[in-house]
């Protein structure tokens, strides 16, 4: 094991490929990860909104606001 890293590290074509590859790799798992969890956080917010007009406590027209002012703000979060 330590005699194959040693050789790939020798060779730094093969090495700089490697990390090049490795990278791409990595972030695109953090990307596809950070996706996931912003389509599940929307999806639970659409489930609290039908919840509070389920019981009466907002009315349809102000969920539809809300839900329509996050997908004005593509999900980020602004002040003010």
């Amino acid at each position: 094991m330590e005699d194959t890293l040693n050789q790939i590290i020798m060779k730094e074509e093969l090495f700089i490929v490697l990390v090049i590859a490795g990278s791409i790799t990595l972030v695109s798992v953090i990307k596809a990860l950070t996706g996931m969890i912003a389509r599940l956080s929307h999806e639970r917010t659409r489930r609290e909104v039908a919840a509070y007009i389920a019981e009466g406590s907002m009315s349809p027209e102000q969920g539809e606001r809300l839900l329509a002012a996050g997908k004005r703000n593509n999900g980020v979060n602004m002040c003010g």
